[in-house]
């Protein structure tokens, strides 16, 4: 189920950005932060049985990350492209 999955990927980076010794700027860690909680608002409108809108940017925004992250945190990096998928799977 996307949706568990999609929670799961929530999860870690909330880890993440909660980690003491992961080494985030301030505007690494904001757009995680904002990632993070337009993730979980995708997430509440899906338990809701709402009608989500497609939003394409979210996922070009995602991707943008992964290439900007890949370097200096892959495991983050590899987080992110899990959630890309997962979002595909769920069809935004």
């Amino acid at each position: 189920m996307p949706e568990e999955q999609l929670k799961a990927q929530l999860e870690s980076l909330q880890q993440t950005l909660n980690d003491p010794d992961t080494q985030l700027s301030a505007e690494e860690r904001s757009s995680l932060e904002a990632l993070a909680n337009t993730l979980e608002a995708r997430l509440l409108v899906r338990e809701a049985d709402e009608d989500a809108v497609n939003d394409p940017s979210l996922v070009d925004g995602v991707n943008l990350m992964i290439e900007e992250f890949s370097e200096r945190h892959p495991t983050l990096a590899a987080t992110l492209q899990n959630v890309v998928q997962t979002l595909s799977n769920m069809g935004i």
